[in-house]
């Protein structure tokens, strides 16, 4: 629960907590502003926050693109996508001449569109590698369909490799889902070099949008310290929305549903219509 302060309510970062207004209808769609969920530790809620986001945004009216930029395809798989015998984005990375509508699927929520991927993935890197301007061939397919979508999210797979470089480079944002737990903060540090790196030589334009705690379990003194340390660190670019642990995210992704339709009155998932507010109330999406 909330403490209180003589501002108002004070939420798990330390900070007052908004409750961020419902945003208004949008009067059209697109361009898309591209977000990429980066971590290159695992586990750590990222295809989570993907779904979850994606499906929030949604409900507000939003047209979101989730890409599936993982091999093992779990956003897909958590939204009861379809990956064989089908095109995925691994087929628009190999020929970028390929109308991308080809793989792109919809998803049973409203609004929600996926690019889905399998296993094949994986071999992206190598067929890659000897590619012109490789890093910039996600942006290229990406940016066929931007201006039907209000917002692109792209759920990177945890490396920092060729694929997350493309992902990064495509991007407008980076959303940092970050465990709270002590391990999880140790690689922050190489992630922002290398968001700093894209900037520098790829793509200036590219900023943090924020980091957001994940698994919190206000119970635990451990949970609560990490949180004041990425506080500490990271300052203002911390979300106030913060995600606790529960068991409603696996029984939602083995009913293929976000947690929003799976168990929409649950805390989580009124934590991720929360974090859906607050990012457009920050400005990262429209």
């Amino acid at each position: 629960m909330a403490k209180k302060d003589e501002q108002g309510p004070i939420g798990p970062t330390g900070r007052p907590y908004h409750g961020f207004p419902t945003p208004p209808k949008l009067d059209g769609h697109g361009p898309a502003r591209i977000i990429a969920l980066c971590n290159q530790k695992g586990g750590v809620g990222k295809t989570t926050t993907t779904i979850n986001l994606a499906a929030s945004l949604a409900n507000y009216g939003r047209r979101v693109l989730a890409v599936d930029f993982d091999p093992q395809g779990a956003l897909s798989a958590g939204l009861g996508i379809p990956t064989h015998d089908t095109p995925t984005i691994y087929d628009l990375l190999l020929d970028t001449k390929r109308d991308p509508h080809d793989a792109i699927v919809p998803s049973a929520t409203p609004n929600l569109d996926v690019i889905p991927a399998n296993i094949d993935l994986s071999a992206a890197e190598v067929h890659l590698v000897n590619e012109v301007a490789r890093e910039t061939i996600l942006s290229r397919v990406l940016r066929k369909v931007s201006g039907e979508y209000d917002v692109i999210l792209v759920d990177c797979q945890p490396s920092l490799g060729i694929l997350t470089v493309n992902a990064l480079t495509a991007s407008h944002g980076v959303l940092i889902p970050l465990e709270c737990e002590f391990f999880a903060l140790r690689g922050v540090a190489l992630l922002i070099e290398t968001i700093d790196k894209v900037r520098d030589r790829l793509n200036p334009s590219i900023e943090l949008d924020g980091v957001l705690a994940t698994m919190y379990d206000p119970r635990t003194l451990h949970s609560r310290e990490v949180l004041e340390r990425v506080v500490e660190a990271f300052g203002d670019d911390v979300l106030e929305t913060v995600i606790g642990r529960t068991v409603k995210f696996p029984d939602a992704s083995v009913s293929g549903k976000p947690i929003t339709e799976y168990a929409p009155e649950h805390a989580a998932a009124q934590a991720y219509l929360r974090l859906a507010r607050e990012l457009i109330a920050r400005g990262a999406v429209a």
